[in-house]
């Protein structure tokens, strides 16, 4: 059934950039990580990633999405609710930073802001790689979306206190990027390095690979920035040729020095 608030041009191109933003999990950082191991860690450090953008989704849906983008609970955090009834998924879209709604209905809403929540687990999983078990990392993410993540995706995208003091991450700097690296880095301290022997001959075993997965995780970054102005927009595409040129550039300039 059509509505009057639904615009196709907006809702297609919100649902492109998600996914190609999942694909910068989904293969992306899968294939990235099984070329940068040692060969022995390539399946188990593939399906780490794997494991988190399913793991993630499920949490999502069930509780994750409210507590991020929901009512209120405390002034950093929503309350834990199901976003999975068609009632919640075929209504219009609300943007909670500047309490407006979009030209698209909850469902996309919901995983366009998923595929942002998976990849901050994916993009951490990277500093477990080699250290961490997979029956450990099964646990972590779940938990660590649910007393983390959502805790930066409400203060400052959800309405939360952060956004109130006029505080502005545009594409994940703080919520993903951030939050990814200190937990990374907090994660690789308490576990400690790998083994010595293990330290000794660190070779990745397929450069080809790794580039595959950089190649994807570059385009991938059109649906990043292109899709945070919620809409088939100027500005979208204004981002999408700027994120393409900064990248173009940071190459050049890393080869030109290497």
């Amino acid at each position: 059934m059509s509505v009057a608030w639904l615009n196709t041009g907006d809702n297609a191109w919100q649902l492109t950039a998600a996914t190609i933003v999942g694909m910068q999990s989904v293969p992306g950082l899968v294939v990235l990580y099984a070329g940068i191991v040692k060969k022995k860690w390539a399946v188990n450090s593939a399906f780490m990633a794997f494991y988190a953008f399913a793991a993630v989704l499920i949490a999502w849906v069930l509780w994750a999405y409210n507590m991020g983008f929901g009512h209120q609970w405390f002034p950093f955090v929503g309350l834990p609710h199901p976003i999975i009834s068609m009632n919640d998924e075929l209504t219009q879209a609300l943007l909670p930073t500047s309490n407006t709604t979009a030209a698209f209905p909850m469902s996309t809403m919901v995983y366009f802001q998923f595929v942002f929540a998976a990849i901050t687990l994916v993009i951490m999983a990277g500093a477990f790689l080699g250290r961490m078990s997979f029956k450990a990392w099964m646990i972590f993410v779940p938990l660590w979306l649910t007393f983390s993540y959502t805790v930066g995706a409400f203060s400052l995208w959800g309405g939360g206190f952060l956004s109130t003091l006029g505080v502005i991450d545009y594409s994940g700097g703080y919520v993903i990027h951030l939050s990814a690296g200190i937990a990374g880095f907090v994660g690789a301290a308490v576990i400690g390095p790998r083994l010595a022997r293990d330290r000794e001959n660190f070779q990745p075993n397929n450069v080809l690979l790794m580039l595959v997965g950089a190649g994807i995780l570059w385009l991938g970054w059109n649906g990043f920035n292109g899709g945070d102005p919620y809409a088939a927009s100027r500005d979208a595409g204004a981002a999408v040729l700027n994120t393409n040129i900064a990248t173009a550039v940071s190459v050049i300039v890393w080869t030109i020095m290497d």
